[in-house]
């Protein structure tokens, strides 16, 4: 008998597994970051969601008796957890923002932007913002490096008047967020573009460009755990200060919106450095759950659009 089947001839129940994953996970000293910040969160969020259960109810489920089919599934996911220090995301095949599920594997980064976080609170939280856009006037906008296509699919939930398009340098990415525009039936709002930030957008103007790119120092990219290293680099890598690409969207995006529009962009670090080099720009940032300043909102006219 292997020790996989002592596991799941031992382990009943969910609370069985949850001890036993936190007792693995807190062993091999794993990182976390990808939508969790511990070894309990991210145990709970590895066999909830791999039993298709609603990922932030636990309690209610902890004495279920699994059936022998799920004592395998668990205790699989489990060691592949441990093995081969992928995120959780990439063994259930799903990630979220604000409980809203999306698919996930390699060939996307998995989404955890603060933009997802603002989107809800200014508008159910608050039910109104003070700075972005009235949803019910948003005809336009466009999710720059949009990866798995998470905040497009948002954007068009929000904004339910809005045509919006989607652009990633990455063709893999763009088969991800494919398949998110589907699960999510809203193809009819989303196009999806392949190229380099606005480069195939020509001609086209927005009232919100919403953008999530690249902003990891290029240093600390190559000293990334494993679990962020499972991740695309080109996801992560903004160059020697994390910024090259956020330079470019704030030279670029002018040309791009309507009067009246504005530019929500998350960043990372690097406010200081934003300001000092863009002292005409009124940056105005965006307090979130776990940061004060990774998020920066500015309006069209603020960027010289009149």
């Amino acid at each position: 008998m292997t020790m996989k089947d002592d596991i799941i001839g031992e382990l009943v129940t969910l609370r069985d597994f949850w001890r036993y994953a936190i007792s693995r996970f807190s062993a091999a000293d794993l990182s976390y970051g990808h939508g969790t910040s511990n070894a309990s969160d991210d145990a709970a969020f590895l066999l909830l969601d791999s039993l298709d259960l609603p990922i932030d109810v636990l309690d209610p489920f902890l004495d279920a008796r699994l059936l022998g089919s799920e004592r395998r599934l668990l205790a699989d996911r489990i060691e592949a957890r441990v093995s081969t220090r992928k995120p959780s995301s990439y063994l259930t095949g799903h990630a979220y923002i604000q409980g809203v599920r999306f698919l996930v594997d390699e060939r996307v980064i998995v989404p955890r932007s603060h933009i997802g976080e603002i989107l809800f609170h200014e508008y159910i939280d608050l039910g109104g913002s003070s700075f972005l856009p009235d949803p019910m006037s948003v005809e336009t906008a466009v999710d720059i490096c949009t990866g798995s296509g998470c905040l497009a699919v948002l954007a068009a939930k929000f904004f339910v008047n809005a045509e919006v398009d989607a652009v990633d340098l990455s063709a893999d990415a763009l088969d991800v967020a494919r398949l998110n525009v589907a699960e999510h039936d809203v193809e009819n709002q989303v196009s999806l573009f392949q190229g380099d930030l606005f480069a195939p957008l020509e001609g086209r103007t927005y009232d919100l460009i919403i953008t999530n790119p690249p902003y990891v120092e290029h240093d600390a990219v190559e000293a990334y755990p494993a679990e962020y290293q499972a991740e695309p680099a080109m996801a992560h890598d903004g160059g020697e200060d994390g910024l090259d690409l956020v330079r470019r969207i704030l030279v670029t995006a002018p040309a791009f919106l309507n009067p009246g529009g504005g530019l929500i962009c998350e960043i990372g670090a690097g406010r200081e450095i934003l300001e000092e080099e863009f002292p005409h720009i009124e940056f105005l940032w965006l307090e979130t759950e776990a940061s004060q300043d990774a998020v920066f909102f500015v309006t069209a006219e603020a960027l010289g659009v009149s």
